[in-house]
């Protein structure tokens, strides 16, 4: 047809017709013969699946998750900005490991984690999953993973440390904060809570899905009681045009043309405070340790504590509680102060003899 051979073949009982393009007869008759193998392999998957793109299927991983409510969906997107620009044409098919590992070379030379670039893979990977679970895809190639070992963060903070930070902090985060160094919550659970999860007459917090795909129950005790307080009161905004409005976010930003809206992107500030508080390179997950390190210090229960924290495995949680200077030099003082026990000589009496 029009100059060019076609071929005809059966897939499940429907017949599938396909272009040979510039190929010769002797070469469409070896494309349908390879298309013949395909379909008694069980490897074909068809023309418009093969010119699916990886581009295309990131797309379709965010809107998979966005109709399924996920929590995540800013840090993915995020986290697929390079990878589009680096296979901004590769079709999902002819994806190989060795382009993965020239993709991690090339992050690498930029100066990226590889905390960060496995993130940014597992985006990747996580789009190449949901399309051959759906069956859009017939392979997943093998995704070779940096290692992550010395990735584990020893900063936390000190409620000293906390306390200075937050006063260089801007006003609208100086409670957002709070709640995060009391709870360990992520960032990202805290700018999403909203006021209809929040009882106050019942004292609670009522979080039904998370991160981590589990609901979570905080009572409302102590600090965090006068805190939701704080934040009820504060909830109020007016529009320029006169307007009185309340906030859905519990948090939300007090800057005129960010009023009533979200904390959104604070990295900037927050680097500013912990310059300022003498605590450089701190980062808000630091809460997240140290509520963790805190609750189990003062004698919380592992599931408790990893309820409030909204941790799902027991093997992250222990990699969260790390121990201070004061914590090590307490144990060695305990440990010196009891081998000097054990080494005291005891002290002699004479027998007391029967009397006559």
């Amino acid at each position: 047809r029009g100059g060019k051979y076609w071929i005809a073949f059966y897939f499940r009982g429907e017949e599938i017709r396909q272009s040979a393009g510039n190929r010769t007869e002797a070469q469409a008759r070896k494309l349908l013969k390879q298309r013949i193998l395909e379909v008694q392999g069980g490897t074909f998957v068809g023309p418009k699946q093969e010119k699916i793109t990886v581009v295309e299927l990131l797309d379709e991983l965010l809107q998979h998750l966005e109709n399924s409510g996920a929590k995540d969906i800013t840090s993915l997107t995020s986290h697929m900005k390079p990878v589009r620009a680096f296979f901004p044409y590769t079709r999902a098919m002819d994806l190989t490991a060795a382009q993965v590992r020239k993709y991690q070379s090339q992050r690498l030379e930029v100066g990226k984690a590889n905390a960060t670039i496995n993130r940014e893979v597992e985006s990747l990977r996580r789009a190449l999953n949901l399309a051959k679970k759906e069956a859009r895809l017939s392979r997943v190639p093998y995704f070779p993973m940096l290692s992550e070992a010395d990735n584990v963060r020893q900063d936390f903070f000190e409620r000293s440390e906390f306390d200075a930070v937050r006063q260089h902090l801007p006003e609208y985060l100086k409670d957002f904060a709070m709640f995060g160094y009391l709870t360990g919550w992520r960032s990202g659970a805290i700018k999403a809570l909203k006021w209809d999860t929040v009882d106050r007459k019942g004292e609670e917090i009522r979080i039904y899905t998370s991160k981590n795909g589990r609901g979570r129950v905080i009572p409302l005790v102590g600090e965090l009681a006068a805190l939701i307080e704080r934040r009820w009161e504060a909830r109020e905004y007016e529009t320029p045009d006169g307007v009185t409005h309340l906030s859905d976010w519990v948090f939300s930003q007090d800057r005129k043309n960010l009023l009533g809206k979200p904390v959104g992107d604070f990295r900037r500030a927050w680097k500013s405070a912990c310059e300022g508080a003498g605590v450089p390179g701190h980062t808000f997950h630091s809460f997240r340790r140290s509520a963790v390190r805190d609750m189990t210090r003062s004698g919380v229960q592992e599931t408790v504590a990893m309820q409030i924290t909204g941790h799902l495995s027991r093997s992250i949680f222990q990699r969260y509680n790390i121990t201070s200077t004061d914590d090590t030099k307490a144990a060695l003082l305990r440990t010196e102060r009891y081998r000097e026990a054990m080494n005291e000589t005891p002290k002699t009496v004479p027998f007391p003899t029967e009397k006559k």
